[in-house]
């Protein structure tokens, strides 16, 4: 029997840009509970990217990199008969954006020699043109779907 669902918590939206979403993502870069650094980073990129190009809107260009970022199929590991299968499965909402979240953060953590705001501002605009690591990281998760699509019928 399915365990059940853990009660969502209620974030409030952000101070900046009133957006429940960035106050997430905010949370995701958040190192040991030192939310100030983490909300200095992500405003900071955020003003990056809209120094780079005024017509652009930082929350629309995070928003695009979100859900370019965001994958739609996944495998899970199951075990049948002695060998385990990677079986895909269709990602829920809630984890589609916390994997965009993480690999958004990993991605920009992963490159060295600038300012963490510098590498999420990179990070962001590369997602939201499609290219970067954390597209990278979604097109490989959906590539290892495509080629064991053949144990779907494992899927429980």
């Amino acid at each position: 029997m399915r365990r059940r669902l853990k009660k969502q918590n209620i974030i409030n939206p952000d101070s900046k840009y009133d957006s429940e979403f960035l106050a997430r993502f905010i949370n995701t870069v958040m190192w040991d509970g030192k939310k100030s650094v983490a909300q200095t980073i992500v405003y900071d990129a955020l003003d990056e990217i809209k120094k780079r190009d005024d017509t652009l809107d930082p929350i629309v260009v995070f928003d695009t990199a979100i859900s370019n970022v965001s994958p739609t199929i996944e495998v899970r590991s199951r075990r049948v008969g002695g060998a385990n299968y990677q079986v895909p499965r269709e990602v829920r909402p809630e984890r589609r954006r916390s994997l965009a979240f993480r690999w958004i953060v990993s991605a920009a953590r992963a490159k060295k020699g600038k300012p963490m705001a510098l590498k999420l501002a990179d990070e962001l605009m590369a997602a939201s043109k499609n290219e970067g690591s954390a597209v990278k990281k979604r097109e490989d998760v959906h590539r290892m779907a495509e080629s064991n699509r053949a144990f779907a019928h494992l899927a429980w």
